[in-house]
Protein backbone atom coordinates (compact mmCIF):
# COMPACT_ATOMS: atom_id res chain seq x y z
CA UNK A 1 0.00 0.00 0.00
CA UNK A 2 1.88 3.37 -1.01
CA UNK A 3 -1.41 5.77 -0.02
CA UNK A 4 -0.36 8.04 2.72
CA UNK A 5 -2.55 7.62 6.09
CA UNK A 6 -3.37 10.33 7.79
CA UNK A 7 -0.43 9.76 10.61
CA UNK A 8 1.83 8.98 8.11
CA UNK A 9 4.25 12.02 8.45
CA UNK A 10 5.04 10.21 11.80
CA UNK A 11 5.91 6.82 10.35
CA UNK A 12 8.80 6.15 7.82
CA UNK A 13 7.30 3.63 5.92
CA UNK A 14 3.74 2.25 5.21
CA UNK A 15 1.88 -0.41 6.81
CA UNK A 16 2.80 -3.69 5.31
CA UNK A 17 -0.12 -4.88 3.09
CA UNK A 18 -1.70 -7.95 4.65
CA UNK A 19 -1.20 -5.43 8.27
CA UNK A 20 -3.46 -2.44 6.55
CA UNK A 21 -5.74 -5.32 4.82
CA UNK A 22 -5.92 -6.42 8.85
CA UNK A 23 -6.35 -2.87 10.25
CA UNK A 24 -8.96 -2.01 7.89
CA UNK A 25 -12.69 -1.84 8.41
CA UNK A 26 -13.86 0.09 5.66
CA UNK A 27 -15.13 -3.57 4.25
CA UNK A 28 -17.78 -3.09 7.00
CA UNK A 29 -17.74 -0.37 8.54
CA UNK A 30 -18.84 1.14 4.93
CA UNK A 31 -22.57 0.64 6.42
CA UNK A 32 -22.05 4.07 8.98
CA UNK A 33 -21.25 6.22 6.19
CA UNK A 34 -24.23 7.67 6.19
CA UNK A 35 -24.28 8.38 9.48
CA UNK A 36 -20.86 9.63 9.59
CA UNK A 37 -21.70 12.33 7.31
CA UNK A 38 -24.31 13.41 8.81
CA UNK A 39 -22.58 13.75 12.02
CA UNK A 40 -19.60 15.26 9.99
CA UNK A 41 -22.23 17.96 8.98
CA UNK A 42 -23.36 18.78 12.05
CA UNK A 43 -19.54 19.20 13.69
CA UNK A 44 -18.85 21.43 10.46
CA UNK A 45 -22.12 23.28 11.28
CA UNK A 46 -20.44 23.85 14.50
CA UNK A 47 -17.16 24.68 13.53
CA UNK A 48 -18.94 27.39 12.04
CA UNK A 49 -21.18 28.25 14.85
CA UNK A 50 -18.03 28.93 16.92
CA UNK A 51 -16.07 30.94 14.44
CA UNK A 52 -12.83 27.85 14.93
CA UNK A 53 -13.91 27.89 11.07
CA UNK A 54 -15.53 30.47 8.78
CA UNK A 55 -19.69 30.35 8.41
CA UNK A 56 -18.75 30.42 4.22
CA UNK A 57 -15.85 27.07 4.88
CA UNK A 58 -18.59 25.37 7.06
CA UNK A 59 -21.24 25.98 4.41
CA UNK A 60 -18.73 24.41 1.70
CA UNK A 61 -17.62 21.26 4.33
CA UNK A 62 -21.52 20.74 4.79
CA UNK A 63 -22.48 21.15 0.81
CA UNK A 64 -19.28 18.46 -0.19
CA UNK A 65 -20.35 16.23 2.58
CA UNK A 66 -24.01 16.73 1.08
CA UNK A 67 -22.42 15.51 -2.35
CA UNK A 68 -20.92 12.48 -1.11
CA UNK A 69 -23.43 11.43 0.29
CA UNK A 70 -25.54 11.80 -3.18
CA UNK A 71 -22.40 9.79 -4.83
CA UNK A 72 -22.82 6.88 -2.80
CA UNK A 73 -26.35 6.94 -2.87
CA UNK A 74 -25.77 6.37 -6.86
CA UNK A 75 -22.66 3.89 -6.62
CA UNK A 76 -20.39 6.36 -8.08
CA UNK A 77 -18.76 6.82 -4.22
CA UNK A 78 -17.09 3.28 -3.04
CA UNK A 79 -13.88 3.58 -1.02
CA UNK A 80 -11.33 0.67 -1.23
CA UNK A 81 -9.01 -0.76 1.36
CA UNK A 82 -7.06 1.60 0.63
CA UNK A 83 -9.51 4.08 2.57
CA UNK A 84 -8.12 2.19 6.07
CA UNK A 85 -12.19 3.29 7.24
CA UNK A 86 -15.02 5.05 6.41
CA UNK A 87 -14.21 7.94 8.13
CA UNK A 88 -10.98 8.71 6.30
CA UNK A 89 -12.55 7.69 3.41
CA UNK A 90 -15.30 10.56 3.67
CA UNK A 91 -12.50 13.03 4.18
CA UNK A 92 -10.65 12.42 1.72
CA UNK A 93 -12.95 12.39 -0.74
CA UNK A 94 -14.55 16.03 0.74
CA UNK A 95 -10.99 17.22 0.16
CA UNK A 96 -11.06 16.48 -3.02
CA UNK A 97 -14.58 17.85 -3.74
CA UNK A 98 -13.53 21.54 -2.04
CA UNK A 99 -9.95 21.99 -1.59
CA UNK A 100 -8.07 22.16 1.53
CA UNK A 101 -11.25 23.74 3.21
CA UNK A 102 -11.94 19.86 3.28
CA UNK A 103 -8.53 19.17 5.91
CA UNK A 104 -10.47 21.11 8.39
CA UNK A 105 -13.16 19.35 9.07
CA UNK A 106 -11.52 17.10 11.33
CA UNK A 107 -10.70 20.11 13.58
CA UNK A 108 -11.54 20.21 17.05
CA UNK A 109 -12.51 16.16 16.95
CA UNK A 110 -11.09 12.42 16.66
CA UNK A 111 -12.29 9.30 15.29
CA UNK A 112 -12.65 8.35 18.51
CA UNK A 113 -15.88 10.34 19.49
CA UNK A 114 -16.39 10.80 15.49
CA UNK A 115 -17.37 6.69 15.40
CA UNK A 116 -18.99 6.70 18.73
CA UNK A 117 -21.55 9.15 17.37
CA UNK A 118 -22.00 7.15 13.65
CA UNK A 119 -22.89 4.13 16.00
CA UNK A 120 -25.04 5.58 18.18
CA UNK A 121 -26.64 7.67 15.41
CA UNK A 122 -27.01 4.17 13.27
CA UNK A 123 -28.58 1.99 16.35
CA UNK A 124 -30.55 4.39 16.94
CA UNK A 125 -31.94 4.82 13.85
CA UNK A 126 -31.89 0.59 13.65
CA UNK A 127 -33.97 0.42 17.07
CA UNK A 128 -36.78 2.55 15.75
CA UNK A 129 -37.06 0.44 12.55
CA UNK A 130 -36.83 -2.71 14.97
CA UNK A 131 -39.63 -1.70 17.35
CA UNK A 132 -41.28 -0.87 14.20
CA UNK A 133 -41.57 -4.64 12.75
CA UNK A 134 -41.89 -5.71 16.13
CA UNK A 135 -45.73 -4.02 16.29
CA UNK A 136 -46.21 -5.75 12.67
CA UNK A 137 -45.05 -9.01 14.18
CA UNK A 138 -47.91 -8.17 17.17
CA UNK A 139 -50.27 -6.96 14.66
CA UNK A 140 -50.19 -10.34 13.35
CA UNK A 141 -50.45 -12.34 16.71
CA UNK A 142 -53.02 -10.16 17.05
CA UNK A 143 -55.15 -10.84 14.04
CA UNK A 144 -54.60 -14.48 14.61
CA UNK A 145 -55.69 -14.39 18.53
CA UNK A 146 -58.81 -12.32 17.47
CA UNK A 147 -60.04 -14.81 14.99
CA UNK A 148 -59.04 -18.13 17.24
CA UNK A 149 -60.64 -17.46 20.95
CA UNK A 150 -62.59 -19.95 21.12
CA UNK A 151 -60.45 -22.41 19.13
CA UNK A 152 -58.79 -24.81 21.91
CA UNK A 153 -55.22 -26.01 21.74
CA UNK A 154 -53.48 -28.57 24.38
CA UNK A 155 -51.26 -26.50 27.05
CA UNK A 156 -48.59 -27.92 28.15
CA UNK A 157 -45.87 -28.40 30.93
CA UNK A 158 -42.68 -29.90 30.73
CA UNK A 159 -43.96 -30.98 27.38
CA UNK A 160 -46.94 -32.37 28.59
CA UNK A 161 -50.11 -32.40 28.49
CA UNK A 162 -51.64 -30.13 31.07
CA UNK A 163 -54.84 -28.35 30.83
CA UNK A 164 -56.47 -27.19 27.24
CA UNK A 165 -56.35 -23.35 26.46
CA UNK A 166 -57.38 -20.76 24.27
CA UNK A 167 -55.24 -21.07 21.28
CA UNK A 168 -56.09 -16.74 21.29
CA UNK A 169 -54.59 -17.24 24.73
CA UNK A 170 -50.98 -19.13 23.90
CA UNK A 171 -50.75 -16.30 20.77
CA UNK A 172 -51.25 -13.68 23.47
CA UNK A 173 -48.21 -14.85 25.60
CA UNK A 174 -45.76 -14.45 22.45
CA UNK A 175 -48.05 -10.77 22.17
CA UNK A 176 -46.82 -10.04 25.58
CA UNK A 177 -42.90 -11.00 25.16
CA UNK A 178 -42.83 -9.30 21.91
CA UNK A 179 -45.03 -6.07 23.73
CA UNK A 180 -41.81 -6.43 26.64
CA UNK A 181 -39.28 -6.45 23.56
CA UNK A 182 -40.31 -3.19 22.26
CA UNK A 183 -40.81 -1.42 25.72
CA UNK A 184 -36.81 -2.80 26.39
CA UNK A 185 -35.79 -1.16 22.75
CA UNK A 186 -37.44 2.20 24.19
CA UNK A 187 -35.56 1.88 27.43
CA UNK A 188 -32.17 0.94 25.38
CA UNK A 189 -33.15 3.88 23.13
CA UNK A 190 -32.66 6.36 25.35
CA UNK A 191 -28.44 5.19 26.56
CA UNK A 192 -28.01 5.43 23.14
CA UNK A 193 -29.33 8.83 22.53
CA UNK A 194 -26.34 10.36 24.30
CA UNK A 195 -23.51 12.45 22.19
CA UNK A 196 -20.04 11.69 22.54
CA UNK A 197 -19.43 14.36 19.97
CA UNK A 198 -16.75 16.93 20.65
CA UNK A 199 -15.15 14.56 23.42
CA UNK A 200 -11.97 13.91 21.28
CA UNK A 201 -9.64 11.37 21.45
CA UNK A 202 -10.51 11.21 25.59
CA UNK A 203 -9.80 14.57 27.27
CA UNK A 204 -11.73 16.91 25.36
CA UNK A 205 -10.39 19.92 23.24
CA UNK A 206 -8.82 23.31 23.48
CA UNK A 207 -11.14 24.62 20.93
CA UNK A 208 -14.06 26.75 22.08
CA UNK A 209 -16.65 24.27 20.56
CA UNK A 210 -20.02 23.81 21.36
CA UNK A 211 -21.37 20.00 22.04
CA UNK A 212 -25.12 20.93 23.24
CA UNK A 213 -25.40 22.65 19.48
CA UNK A 214 -24.19 19.65 17.72
CA UNK A 215 -26.41 17.37 19.79
CA UNK A 216 -29.21 19.76 19.28
CA UNK A 217 -28.42 18.98 15.62
CA UNK A 218 -28.36 15.35 15.71
CA UNK A 219 -31.46 15.44 18.08
CA UNK A 220 -29.28 13.97 20.42
CA UNK A 221 -31.12 13.61 24.15
CA UNK A 222 -28.13 14.97 26.21
CA UNK A 223 -24.27 14.95 26.20
CA UNK A 224 -22.02 12.51 27.73
CA UNK A 225 -20.49 14.45 30.85
CA UNK A 226 -17.39 12.61 30.61
CA UNK A 227 -15.01 12.45 27.85
CA UNK A 228 -13.33 9.24 28.58
CA UNK A 229 -16.28 7.41 29.24
CA UNK A 230 -17.73 8.85 26.03
CA UNK A 231 -15.62 7.19 23.89
CA UNK A 232 -15.07 4.17 25.96
CA UNK A 233 -18.29 3.07 26.29
CA UNK A 234 -20.26 0.14 24.81
CA UNK A 235 -22.43 0.13 27.38
CA UNK A 236 -25.25 0.91 25.54
CA UNK A 237 -24.48 -1.95 22.21
CA UNK A 238 -24.18 -4.04 25.24
CA UNK A 239 -27.54 -3.35 26.06
CA UNK A 240 -29.40 -3.78 22.66
CA UNK A 241 -27.52 -6.64 22.23
CA UNK A 242 -28.93 -8.02 24.86
CA UNK A 243 -32.25 -7.01 23.99
CA UNK A 244 -31.66 -8.49 20.79
CA UNK A 245 -30.69 -11.46 22.09
CA UNK A 246 -33.87 -11.68 24.01
CA UNK A 247 -35.70 -11.26 20.84
CA UNK A 248 -34.78 -14.08 19.28
CA UNK A 249 -35.06 -15.73 22.31
CA UNK A 250 -38.36 -15.07 22.20
CA UNK A 251 -38.85 -15.89 18.09
CA UNK A 252 -37.01 -19.09 18.72
CA UNK A 253 -39.33 -20.44 21.19
CA UNK A 254 -42.28 -19.70 18.91
CA UNK A 255 -40.22 -21.08 16.21
CA UNK A 256 -39.92 -24.58 18.20
CA UNK A 257 -43.55 -24.80 19.02
CA UNK A 258 -44.56 -24.05 15.32
CA UNK A 259 -41.78 -26.78 14.00
CA UNK A 260 -43.52 -29.80 16.90
CA UNK A 261 -47.16 -28.66 15.58
CA UNK A 262 -46.36 -29.02 12.10
CA UNK A 263 -44.48 -32.33 12.73
CA UNK A 264 -46.82 -35.61 11.99
CA UNK A 265 -46.68 -36.41 15.52
CA UNK A 266 -48.61 -33.51 16.75
CA UNK A 267 -50.15 -31.79 13.08
CA UNK A 268 -51.50 -28.88 14.51
CA UNK A 269 -50.92 -26.86 11.66
CA UNK A 270 -49.86 -27.41 8.17
CA UNK A 271 -47.65 -25.33 6.23
CA UNK A 272 -48.57 -23.48 3.42
CA UNK A 273 -46.18 -24.03 0.22
CA UNK A 274 -45.22 -20.44 0.05
CA UNK A 275 -43.49 -20.39 3.53
CA UNK A 276 -42.18 -24.31 3.34
CA UNK A 277 -39.35 -26.28 1.14
CA UNK A 278 -39.19 -30.02 0.46
CA UNK A 279 -36.61 -32.32 0.76
CA UNK A 280 -34.37 -32.98 -2.08
CA UNK A 281 -34.73 -37.24 -2.27
CA UNK A 282 -38.31 -37.51 -0.37
CA UNK A 283 -40.76 -36.48 -2.14
CA UNK A 284 -43.67 -36.93 0.65
CA UNK A 285 -42.01 -34.12 3.01
CA UNK A 286 -42.46 -30.44 3.43
CA UNK A 287 -39.88 -28.92 5.94
CA UNK A 288 -40.49 -25.88 8.05
CA UNK A 289 -37.46 -24.23 6.82
CA UNK A 290 -38.50 -20.73 8.27
CA UNK A 291 -38.42 -21.45 12.19
CA UNK A 292 -35.65 -23.62 12.17
CA UNK A 293 -33.49 -20.96 10.66
CA UNK A 294 -35.04 -18.33 12.58
CA UNK A 295 -34.27 -20.74 15.67
CA UNK A 296 -30.44 -21.55 14.31
CA UNK A 297 -30.07 -17.89 14.32
CA UNK A 298 -30.74 -16.94 17.53
CA UNK A 299 -27.67 -18.53 18.25
CA UNK A 300 -25.20 -16.34 16.44
CA UNK A 301 -27.13 -12.83 18.05
CA UNK A 302 -26.35 -14.28 21.36
CA UNK A 303 -23.05 -15.05 20.70
CA UNK A 304 -22.66 -11.32 19.56
CA UNK A 305 -23.45 -10.95 22.99
CA UNK A 306 -21.29 -12.98 24.54
CA UNK A 307 -18.44 -11.58 22.21
CA UNK A 308 -19.36 -7.90 23.15
CA UNK A 309 -18.98 -8.63 26.77
CA UNK A 310 -15.69 -10.33 26.48
CA UNK A 311 -14.01 -8.19 24.32
CA UNK A 312 -15.25 -5.19 26.99
CA UNK A 313 -14.40 -6.94 29.92
CA UNK A 314 -10.64 -6.18 29.99
CA UNK A 315 -10.51 -2.87 28.42
CA UNK A 316 -8.42 0.18 30.37
CA UNK A 317 -9.52 3.43 29.98
CA UNK A 318 -10.02 5.22 27.05
CA UNK A 319 -10.71 3.85 23.64
CA UNK A 320 -8.72 0.60 22.14
CA UNK A 321 -8.79 -0.42 18.90
CA UNK A 322 -10.33 -3.39 19.95
CA UNK A 323 -13.77 -1.17 19.84
CA UNK A 324 -13.61 -2.11 16.36
CA UNK A 325 -14.74 -5.46 16.71
CA UNK A 326 -18.32 -4.00 17.87
CA UNK A 327 -19.48 -3.12 14.77
CA UNK A 328 -19.74 -6.53 13.07
CA UNK A 329 -21.22 -7.93 16.05
CA UNK A 330 -24.37 -5.32 16.36
CA UNK A 331 -24.60 -4.76 12.49
CA UNK A 332 -25.17 -8.46 12.10
CA UNK A 333 -27.42 -8.56 15.38
CA UNK A 334 -29.28 -5.70 13.64
CA UNK A 335 -29.59 -7.72 10.30
CA UNK A 336 -30.93 -11.05 11.59
CA UNK A 337 -33.28 -9.80 13.85
CA UNK A 338 -35.26 -7.66 11.20
CA UNK A 339 -35.17 -10.88 8.96
CA UNK A 340 -35.82 -12.81 11.40
CA UNK A 341 -39.06 -11.10 12.60
CA UNK A 342 -39.95 -9.85 8.91
CA UNK A 343 -40.05 -13.97 8.21
CA UNK A 344 -41.82 -15.00 11.36
CA UNK A 345 -44.96 -12.58 10.72
CA UNK A 346 -44.94 -13.52 7.48
CA UNK A 347 -45.16 -16.96 8.36
CA UNK A 348 -47.76 -16.62 10.97
CA UNK A 349 -49.88 -14.14 8.30
CA UNK A 350 -50.02 -16.48 5.26
CA UNK A 351 -47.23 -19.40 5.61
CA UNK A 352 -49.48 -21.72 8.25
CA UNK A 353 -52.97 -22.70 9.20
CA UNK A 354 -54.18 -24.30 11.96
CA UNK A 355 -56.07 -27.84 11.60
CA UNK A 356 -58.93 -26.74 13.82
CA UNK A 357 -60.43 -31.10 14.01
CA UNK A 358 -57.17 -31.90 15.01
CA UNK A 359 -57.29 -28.91 17.82
CA UNK A 360 -60.32 -29.82 19.14
CA UNK A 361 -59.93 -33.22 18.69
CA UNK A 362 -56.65 -33.14 20.95
CA UNK A 363 -58.05 -31.71 24.00
CA UNK A 364 -60.71 -34.26 23.82
CA UNK A 365 -58.22 -37.40 23.94
CA UNK A 366 -56.52 -36.76 27.63
CA UNK A 367 -56.41 -36.62 31.17
CA UNK A 368 -55.80 -32.53 30.80
CA UNK A 369 -59.32 -31.90 32.53
CA UNK A 370 -58.31 -33.86 35.93
CA UNK A 371 -57.49 -30.51 37.94
CA UNK A 372 -61.08 -29.75 37.28
CA UNK A 373 -62.34 -32.62 38.83
CA UNK A 374 -60.62 -32.27 41.70
CA UNK A 375 -61.84 -28.11 41.57
CA UNK A 376 -64.67 -29.26 41.38
CA UNK A 377 -64.66 -31.68 44.59
CA UNK A 378 -62.86 -28.93 46.38
CA UNK A 379 -65.40 -26.16 45.62
CA UNK A 380 -67.75 -28.69 47.26
CA UNK A 381 -66.18 -29.27 50.66
CA UNK A 382 -63.29 -31.54 49.69
CA UNK A 383 -59.98 -30.17 51.10
CA UNK A 384 -58.51 -29.73 47.71
CA UNK A 385 -55.63 -32.38 48.58
CA UNK A 386 -57.59 -35.24 49.19
CA UNK A 387 -59.36 -34.34 46.24
CA UNK A 388 -56.43 -34.40 44.31
CA UNK A 389 -55.16 -37.47 45.92
CA UNK A 390 -58.72 -39.13 44.94
CA UNK A 391 -58.46 -38.15 41.04
CA UNK A 392 -55.28 -39.41 40.83
CA UNK A 393 -55.91 -42.69 41.61
CA UNK A 394 -59.21 -42.65 39.11
CA UNK A 395 -56.86 -41.37 36.14
CA UNK A 396 -54.17 -44.42 37.12
CA UNK A 397 -57.69 -47.08 37.30
CA UNK A 398 -59.00 -45.11 33.78
CA UNK A 399 -55.46 -45.47 31.80
CA UNK A 400 -56.01 -49.21 33.10
CA UNK A 401 -59.15 -49.80 31.82
CA UNK A 402 -58.64 -47.31 28.57
CA UNK A 403 -60.83 -44.99 29.47
CA UNK A 404 -61.42 -41.18 29.58
CA UNK A 405 -62.71 -39.23 32.30
CA UNK A 406 -65.93 -38.83 30.32
CA UNK A 407 -66.42 -42.79 29.50
CA UNK A 408 -66.78 -42.91 33.23
CA UNK A 409 -70.96 -43.39 34.45
CA UNK A 410 -72.89 -41.40 36.63
CA UNK A 411 -72.70 -44.21 39.18
CA UNK A 412 -69.00 -45.19 38.73
CA UNK A 413 -68.67 -41.39 39.73
CA UNK A 414 -70.59 -41.53 42.85
CA UNK A 415 -68.92 -44.77 43.75
CA UNK A 416 -65.71 -42.51 43.91
CA UNK A 417 -67.00 -39.99 46.07
CA UNK A 418 -71.08 -38.95 46.59
CA UNK A 419 -70.62 -35.61 45.76
CA UNK A 420 -70.15 -36.09 42.19
CA UNK A 421 -73.47 -35.26 40.29
CA UNK A 422 -74.50 -35.25 36.76
CA UNK A 423 -73.13 -31.70 35.98
CA UNK A 424 -69.79 -33.57 36.41
CA UNK A 425 -69.80 -33.96 32.74
CA UNK A 426 -70.27 -30.07 31.81
CA UNK A 427 -67.32 -29.66 34.31
CA UNK A 428 -65.14 -31.49 32.53
CA UNK A 429 -65.85 -30.40 29.00
CA UNK A 430 -63.16 -28.88 26.79
CA UNK A 431 -65.10 -26.04 26.40
CA UNK A 432 -66.22 -25.09 30.18
CA UNK A 433 -62.79 -26.34 31.21
CA UNK A 434 -61.01 -23.44 29.36
CA UNK A 435 -64.14 -20.78 30.08
CA UNK A 436 -64.17 -21.55 33.62
CA UNK A 437 -60.70 -20.41 34.31
CA UNK A 438 -61.43 -16.62 34.28
CA UNK A 439 -59.26 -15.01 36.84
CA UNK A 440 -57.50 -12.17 35.63
CA UNK A 441 -54.75 -13.20 33.00
CA UNK A 442 -56.30 -16.67 32.66
CA UNK A 443 -57.14 -18.80 29.58
CA UNK A 444 -61.33 -18.04 30.14
CA UNK A 445 -63.05 -17.00 27.33
CA UNK A 446 -64.12 -13.58 28.72
CA UNK A 447 -60.40 -12.83 30.35
CA UNK A 448 -58.59 -13.75 26.83
CA UNK A 449 -61.56 -11.35 24.94
CA UNK A 450 -60.56 -8.42 27.01
CA UNK A 451 -56.68 -9.50 26.77
CA UNK A 452 -57.44 -9.37 23.01
CA UNK A 453 -59.28 -5.76 22.82
CA UNK A 454 -56.65 -4.34 25.28
CA UNK A 455 -53.76 -5.17 22.58
CA UNK A 456 -55.59 -4.24 19.70
CA UNK A 457 -56.44 -0.73 21.63
CA UNK A 458 -52.23 -0.62 22.30
CA UNK A 459 -51.89 -1.05 19.07
CA UNK A 460 -54.10 1.59 17.67
CA UNK A 461 -53.22 4.75 20.38
CA UNK A 462 -49.68 3.47 18.56
CA UNK A 463 -50.48 4.46 15.19
CA UNK A 464 -52.20 8.08 16.86
CA UNK A 465 -48.98 8.98 19.17
CA UNK A 466 -45.19 9.42 18.26
CA UNK A 467 -43.72 6.97 19.59
CA UNK A 468 -40.78 6.83 21.72
CA UNK A 469 -37.92 5.99 19.46
CA UNK A 470 -38.08 7.93 15.90
CA UNK A 471 -35.87 7.62 12.79
CA UNK A 472 -32.85 9.94 12.52
CA UNK A 473 -30.80 9.39 9.10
Amino acid sequence: MNQQQTWSQRFESALHPAIARFNASINFDIELIEYDITGSIAHAKMLGHTGIVTPEEAVQLATGLEQIRQEYRQGKFTPGIDAEDVHFAVERRLTEIVGDVGKKLHTARSRNDQVGTDIRLYLRDQIYQIRQAIREFQGVLLDLAETNIQTLIPGYTHLQRAQPVSLAHHLMAYFQMAQRDWERLGDVYQRVNISPLGSGALAGTTFPIDRHYTAKILQFEKIYANSMDAVSDRDFAIEFLASASIIMVHLSRLSEEVILWSSQEFSFVKLKDSCATGSSIMPQKKNPDVPELVRGKTGRVCGHLQALLVLMKGLPLAYNKDLQEDKEAIFDSVHTVKACLEAMTILLREGLEFSTPRLSAAVAEDFSNATDVADYLAARGVPFREAYNLVGKVVKTCIAAGKLLKDLSLEEWKALHPAFEQDIYQAIAPQQVVAARNSYGGTGFEQVSQAVTAARQLLIAEHTSPTTATSSN
